[in-house]
């Protein structure tokens, strides 16, 4: 499939003009595409540290012999844009290599692979939960995920069954008294439908309750046995109270081994904060990159001209704490920015103003959350820029103290 893209910038490319040319080429991260006379020429594509730098070795005249890539005999024009991280490089080299080369190309270079989810299978006579990369449109909301491999996912959806009794067999059913059951059924773990060991009632308010379990991420199980303990804890039955106590510490530590992204794939919904691109302008600015049921869109860019960074390392739990604007607005006020704007209203003009993506084609949600994927997973000290989950309205206190979190690196970065 080819999408519709554009760079930022774009130069008419011509050999007897090349020193002049790369000099109005930044030296900032960026992605850029090498075109060539004729339309139907592929373009070189890819992303690089500096812009400058990188196409200046490959379009500069050799002094002298050399093995060295030269096209530019073959270039006449050269577009780029300008990036602020290594999450924004990623997402704009695959859109861009989606327009030029098709997302099956664009999938293969980047080496994306849908992520593992866990898939309630609620259409089912017999519900049942299962592991699969294979996405559907008409069933996302019985998607849960995504996690940082298949093993990951296997031993969370294991300890989930473990704490019900639901089918773990994948044969369509047809309950037959005689059937001998399995090894679940005779350890007690499974309500055995297969040889009528419940009602099909009884089966379907097990599945209900699993399937909150993953709407909930486990507080659905958790209150429920919360409120079965205190109740013990009033009738003075406490050895019933221990036993559920400890019912509820293992349920804790199932819900544990699934991080915070792990959520019904259409609730999917964040905001990601990422170092903004460097502007002519040198207005500071967070660049901020919505999710909406997993498909990214973005960036949106909030100034931080004038805002006031909190020093979360004092320990201050005051309201003067948080990031808030200073008394004097400059002159001329960023884009986004108004004199009479408060922060928190500046935060939310530009997530209302974000773009809506959503699913559209499942071959884009799927690179979407592998991407995604790749950049949530990574070791914490390797992970650049933060991210908010939105249930509802956005947490735009928090957001405010993560863009503050972020511009603060980001300036001690330049400053190193």
């Amino acid at each position: 499939m080819r999408t519709a893209f554009h760079f930022d910038h774009t130069l008419t490319f011509d050999p007897a003009r090349a020193e002049e040319i790369l000099k109005q080429i930044p030296t900032l991260p960026g992605v850029f595409a090498l075109c060539g006379h004729s339309d139907t020429d592929e373009p070189y594509l890819t992303r690089t540290a500096n812009l400058r730098r990188r196409i200046t070795r490959m379009l500069m005249p050799q002094e002298s012999q050399t093995k060295r890539l030269n096209l530019s005999s073959r270039v006449a024009r050269i577009e780029f844009s300008v990036t602020g991280s290594e999450f924004e490089s990623l997402l704009l080299l695959y859109h861009a290599t989606s327009a030029h080369f098709g997302t099956d190309a664009a999938r293969k270079r980047l080496k994306l692979h849908t992520p593992f989810f866990i898939r309630f299978l609620e259409e089912n006579p017999y519900p049942r939960a299962y592991i699969t990369n294979r996405l559907s449109k008409r069933a996302l909301h019985c998607f849960y995920g995504p996690f940082p491999s298949r093993a990951a996912a296997e031993r969370y959806l294991d300890e989930t069954l473990n704490l019900f009794k639901l089918r773990r067999c994948h044969e369509e059913l047809a309950p037959d008294p005689a059937f001998p059951g399995c090894i679940y059924s005779e350890m007690k773990m499974c309500l055995a439908p297969c040889f009528k060991g419940c009602t099909d009632e009884q089966y379907k308010a097990e599945a209900v309750a699993v399937r909150d379990f993953f709407d909930t991420c486990g507080e659905s199980l958790l209150a429920k046995l919360s409120a079965e303990r205190d109740a013990a804890s009033t009738d003075l039955d406490f050895e019933k109270a221990a036993a559920i106590h400890v019912q509820i510490e293992k349920a804790k530590s199932v819900t544990q081994l699934a991080d915070e992204i792990v959520r019904p794939l259409t609730k999917l919904n964040a905001v990601i904060l990422q170092p903004a691109a460097k502007s002519e302008d040198e207005i500071p600015s967070v660049a901020l990159f919505s999710v909406e049921q997993g498909c990214i869109s973005g960036p949106c860019l909030f100034s931080t001209l004038g805002m006031r960074v909190a020093n979360e390392q004092s320990g201050s739990t005051s309201l003067f704490a948080q990031p808030h604007m200073l008394a004097a607005v400059p002159e001329e006020p960023a884009p986004d920015q108004t004199p009479s704007q408060t922060i928190e209203e500046r935060l939310r003009a530009v997530l209302d103003a974000k773009e809506m993506s959503g699913p559209k084609e499942m071959a884009l949600l799927s690179d979407h959350l592998s991407l995604l994927r790749r950049w949530y997973y990574r070791p914490a000290k390797q992970r650049v820029g933060e991210i908010f989950f939105v249930e509802g309205d956005a947490p735009v206190r928090r957001i405010l103290r993560g863009i503050s979190r972020v511009a603060a690196k980001e300036a001690g970065t330049l400053q190193n």
